[in-house]
């Protein structure tokens, strides 16, 4: 195989294999947001990110959280095999530049369908009326597009209150700051503990810190050269 300049290499493995329409997609729609920016630099301040993720009771360390220092003589370490716990719970949370608006717990037996989103809304609505008064009028909406978030009585409840929402491409987690940021962070806060999973969430959540929240909304206009590598 040297003589042909071959190599065996492995696949990459992405979420989702990408149309040439969706990866067009992807391009405008964070071209967009970045052209946005830098007509308006204070755009992003006034966007609210929200999304919703499975928590569990215990979720078992990554490889690299568990590994230890060992001199050349030590022998290899050994760990049992653990898995996730059957118990969990969905957190619903909204973010913004300046740390967490609003937060809640999915209700056992409840799923996330568009009568409930609305409902969500509603307490998101009010909440953003109480602790961020500055957007209150103005402020805008960035989810993904899952049935329940684009359904009609989700869009009509927007509009009454004059609600704008910012286009998210299906399949771009990397596009996504609840997705690329603040579920991971939060998520390896819990691993290896066996805990009261909403008390556990809400204090993980408390420690994310504002600057690195900040940061990474801030990263968001920045995206337009970065989605080129990923398309």
């Amino acid at each position: 195989m040297d003589e042909l300049n071959m190599r065996k290499v492995c696949a990459k493995l992405v979420p989702k294999l990408l149309t040439d329409e969706q990866k067009a997609n992807r391009v405008l729609i964070a071209s967009e947001l970045k052209e946005r920016v830098e007509i308006e630099p204070h755009y992003l301040d006034c966007v609210i990110t929200g999304d919703e993720t499975w928590t569990f009771e215990y979720d078992p360390e990554t490889k690299r959280q568990s590994a230890e220092w060992h001199t050349s003589a030590s022998p290899k370490p050994k760990k049992a095999k653990m898995s996730k716990s059957k118990v969990k719970t969905m957190l619903i949370v909204f973010f913004d530049a300046k740390g967490v608006v609003h937060k809640e717990f999915l209700p056992q037996g409840q799923t996330v369908n568009a009568p409930y989103c609305v409902d969500i809304l509603e307490r998101l609505r009010k909440r953003i009326i109480r602790v961020r008064k500055d957007i209150a009028a103005n402020w805008r909406l960035h989810h993904d597009n899952a049935p329940s978030h684009t359904s009609l009585l989700v869009r009509e409840f927007l509009a009454k209150h004059h609600g704008a929402t910012l286009p998210q491409p299906p399949y771009s987690p990397d596009l996504a700051p609840a997705d690329f940021f603040l579920f991971p962070r939060v998520k390896t806060a819990l691993k290896g503990r066996i805990q009261a999973i909403q008390a556990a969430v809400a204090t993980a959540l408390n420690e994310v810190p504002v600057e690195t929240e900040t940061e990474t909304h801030a990263r968001d206009p920045g995206m337009g050269e970065s989605v080129g590598k990923n398309v």
